[in-house]
């Protein structure tokens, strides 16, 4: 599924080169479910950000299901971006002035899917992480873990062939982050590749 060759990227701060990553190279198959483990500052989100498509790299190769991402134009990147990756981020990114069920909503209204088939999707969706009972709530109502389950509804919508967890359980209290990680089990289970990027070494050895 993923195939990554030298990737390499840099940024200028100031008079300082930092090479965020240098010759990267990785492979996940498939239904695998894999951790990248490292401090802050270690480029694991700059990692995350070029395999989600919200970032190139400044070297090296990158394909997805055997298409090479670094040809694709901007809108050929937001494309793969929603159809193929579905993105859990520790800060939640929920908007919040939308309920529970329109977050889930928009990236399928991106993808131009007609309200019915958006409709079950959703419902679909957080009936999946227990939220079947929340949907019309607003993330100000709800509390962290709930806002992560919503997160999780929001990438399992776009029916990606891939998950990109970037520090899902970070904002976390332990009871939530159990649940969190056992949720993100349960979809591994059902079929999903998980990427997960995490600084705790608990969660990345569940991987």
């Amino acid at each position: 599924m993923i195939e990554l060759q030298n990737i390499r990227k840099i940024y200028q701060v100031g008079e300082e080169e930092v090479r965020a990553l240098d010759g990267v190279t990785l492979t996940v198959r498939d239904h695998e479910f894999v951790a990248i483990e490292g401090s802050s500052g270690s480029g694991k989100s700059t990692l995350m950000n070029i395999v989600g498509c919200l970032d190139t790299a400044d070297e090296g190769s990158y394909y997805i299901d055997g298409q090479n991402i670094m040809d694709l134009s901007e809108h050929d990147l937001a494309v793969m971006r929603n159809k193929k990756i579905g993105f859990i981020f520790q800060q939640f990114n929920l908007l919040p002035k939308l309920t529970a069920s329109e977050n889930v909503e928009l990236p399928l209204i991106y993808q131009g899917l007609p309200g019915k088939e958006r409709k079950l999707r959703v419902e679909e969706s957080l009936t999946k992480v227990g939220l079947e009972n929340r949907m019309f709530h607003r993330p100000n109502q709800l509390s962290g873990g709930q806002q992560q389950r919503v997160a999780v509804a929001r990438a399992l919508a776009t029916h990606p062939s891939l998950i990109l967890a970037d520090e899902p359980t970070g904002n976390l209290d332990s009871r939530s982050t159990r649940d969190i990680m056992d949720l993100i089990h349960t979809l591994h289970r059902q079929g999903n590749t998980i990427m997960l990027i995490t600084h705790d070494h608990s969660i990345a050895m569940e991987a």
